[in-house]
């Protein structure tokens, strides 16, 4: 019995890891081409997995990609996260948000493009337009909660503009502005403080 448990547990472990070698390698497919006008069989060929078993995983490719999007998520929130945890003070916790959406893991080229077509999907897929609208909810959330102490009910409007700002940075990174993550993290601080200075 206890072999059983120990072979039920490496099968457990390898389909995990393959699902997370598809993800990766979705992501990373999107950055190459730019687009979701890739196939299952070259993203499965990247992870080292055979097209049927990455189908018998995700279905479909707009499954796949959802599956990496919400990996794109999680991985956000959770830098966000302990970047909240470490930040002293509310000013603080609002530059903390403006890191995280440009580290060197978030505003990666795939990362990029898959945004991109992320929002382009979320025209058409009920599921990427729920996932979107979790995802501006949770940054609004984020720069609300840091904001409120300094800024008051004025907080809701620089929230909302400042997350727009994150938003359009990395639409204008995916169609090819030259902006690294450095210059644009700068951009979003600069928009914190100018909106910290005018309420003072």
């Amino acid at each position: 019995m206890a072999s059983f448990d120990t072979k039920i547990g490496g099968r457990e472990r390898a389909e995990v890891r393959r699902r997370a070698d598809l993800i990766a390698a979705t992501i990373i497919e999107i950055g190459v081409v730019g687009s979701l006008d890739v196939t299952v069989g070259k993203i499965a060929k990247r992870a080292g997995i055979s097209p049927a078993l990455a189908f018998h995983y995700f279905g479909d490719k707009t499954s796949l990609f959802l599956a990496a999007m919400r990996h794109l998520m999680t991985s956000y929130r959770r830098e966000i996260g302990e970047r909240l945890r470490a930040a002293d003070g509310p000013r603080a916790r609002a530059e903390a948000v403006a890191r995280a959406s440009f580290s060197p893991q978030n505003f990666s080229r795939g990362s990029v493009a898959a945004w991109l077509n992320f929002y382009v999907l979320a025209q058409s897929s009920p599921e990427a337009r729920r996932l979107l609208a979790i995802y501006h909810s949770r940054l609004n959330s984020n720069l609300r909660h840091a904001l409120r102490p300094l800024l008051g009910d004025e907080a809701t409007g620089v929230a909302d503009r400042i997350g727009s700002l994150i938003d359009g940075l990395y639409l204008r990174a995916a169609l090819g502005d030259r902006t690294d993550a450095d210059e644009a993290e700068r951009k979003i601080l600069n928009a914190i403080e100018h909106d910290l200075r005018g309420a003072n």
